[in-house]
Parts: structure tokens; C-alpha cells; sequence
């Protein structure tokens, strides 16, 4: 089963159970990706579902970063919530060890010594990466690397 196909389950179950957060959310990110499958006239397949998957969470971590400041707790709540419905569908999250090891790897591989070759590094390194960890601990960790 891709992932479009069990977030299409998941919604009748949802709505099956009345659990209508959990709808409302897997109806949003349902209507991004049809909207996108729309302008591209065909279907996504599970690496492009992974991309906007992991950009909607993304924005739900700014947005409550941005609600955790101003103090608005009852937002703070719904965007964790969100957050956690959605990282129900991303791979297994990597580890902060385990994206040091393969930055490590991946600056071997590039050769790269210095700031000046991150984008190398960056372009090598996201593949492989993917759906399975924060862009920010990534671009952290080659930092931190290449000093």
C-alpha cells in the first residue's frame, strides 16, 4: 500500500470513528497532494507524497514555534497534534548520531573541506536523507563538520 492509498484508509477510519482532528488534517494534506497531482496531470508517487509530507510538517513546526512565542497555548496544542499526525506517515526519524555518521560518510565522498563546498555536501547528502530527518539537523551537522 503507497502512502497516498493508506492516507486515503486512514481518512474512512477517521471518519468511521468520528475522530474529527484526525480527518480534518489528513483531508488538508489529501487536498495538497490532489492539488499538486492536478497541476502535474498525474499521480505522485510515494517520494514526491514524502516531500510534501515532510514540507507540511515543516510548516507546522514554524507555525508552533511562532504560537509557542506569542503564547497561545491552545494553537501550540493543535499544531503539536498535527505534527504528530502527519509524522505518522514519514519513515522512522534518524537519530542526531546517526545523521553525524552520514554526513561524515557523504563529506568523504565529496572530497569537501570548507563552507565553500556545503552545497556539494548538501546536494549529496538530502537523498539520502529524505523523509527521515529535519533539513535544520542536517544543514547543523555539515556545519559543524566542515568548520
Amino acid at each position: 500500500m503507497n502512502l497516498s492509498e493508506r492516507l486515503n484508509e486512514d481518512m474512512k477510519q477517521a471518519m468511521r470513528s468520528k475522530d474529527k482532528f484526525k480527518l480534518s488534517t489528513i483531508r488538508l494534506i489529501r487536498s495538497t497532494i490532489k492539488n499538486l497531482e492536478i497541476d502535474l496531470k498525474r499521480d505522485l508517487d510515494d517520494n514526491e507524497v514524502l516531500d510534501i509530507l515532510s514540507r507540511e510538517i515543516k510548516q507546522r513546526k514554524d507555525a508552533l514555534q511562532e504560537f509557542e512565542k506569542l503564547s497561545r497555548e491552545d494553537l501550540a496544542a493543535n499544531a503539536k497534534a498535527e505534527i504528530d499526525i502527519i509524522g505518522q506517515y514519514l519513515p522512522e526519524q534518524l537519530t542526531e548520531e546517526e545523521i553525524k555518521v552520514i554526513v561524515q560518510q557523504t563529506i568523504q565522498e565529496t572530497g569537501a573541506s570548507s563552507k565553500a563546498e556545503m552545497g556539494k555536501v548538501m546536494a549529496a547528502l538530502m537523498p539520502k536523507v529524505k523523509g527521515k530527518a529535519d533539513g535544520k539537523l542536517v544543514n547543523q551537522a555539515v556545519q559543524q563538520f566542515l568548520q
